[in-house]
């Protein structure tokens, strides 16, 4: 009787019907809607790390428009692999919550995706961060770092300034 019970409660594990250690995560769609709520996250979408650098106006090659033929805006305009990223894409950057603007004002994640660049190929962002290399000074902790990136939409024509 003892064998009969222990291979009844070895069955599941038999089956696979148990979860195991290595099992992939299940999805979590309260918590998806809960980190889209807050984040302004499209629910579902991926989640991006991207390893980060910064460019500024004033540096080889950076003029004053990106490459939708809009204006560069500073702590809001980002290049990226249109491959990995679209143009037009409204992004959500976590680590960059709080930083300063230039108008004094704390940053709320939200950046658009307007730019490519040459050296932007693959898993990677590239932040512009205002007109000259001081500019750079505050975002210096995230550059080349990997950030959180979440695609929190799409927008028609230039972003908002």
């Amino acid at each position: 009787m003892r064998r009969r019970l222990a291979a009844l409660a070895a069955l599941p594990v038999l089956l696979g019907l148990c979860s195991s250690a290595q099992a992939a995560p299940s999805s979590d769609p309260i918590g998806d809607l809960i980190v889209s709520a807050l984040t302004g996250a499209l629910p579902g979408t991926p989640e991006f790390r991207l390893k980060a650098t910064l460019y500024h106006a004033g540096a080889k090659g950076v003029g004053a428009l990106d490459s939708l033929g809009c204006k560069v805006v500073a702590m809001r305009t980002v290049a990226t692999d249109r491959n990995v990223i679209p143009r037009r894409t409204k992004l959500y950057i976590k680590e960059t919550v709080g930083l300063p603007m230039p108008d004094g004002s704390k940053h709320d994640g939200f950046w658009y995706a307007t730019d490519t660049g040459g050296a932007i190929k693959g898993e990677k962002i590239d932040l512009y961060t205002g007109h000259g290399s001081s500019s750079m000074r505050p975002l210096m902790a995230l550059n080349l770092a990997k950030l959180t990136v979440h695609k929190a939409g799409e927008f028609k024509g230039c972003p908002p300034a």
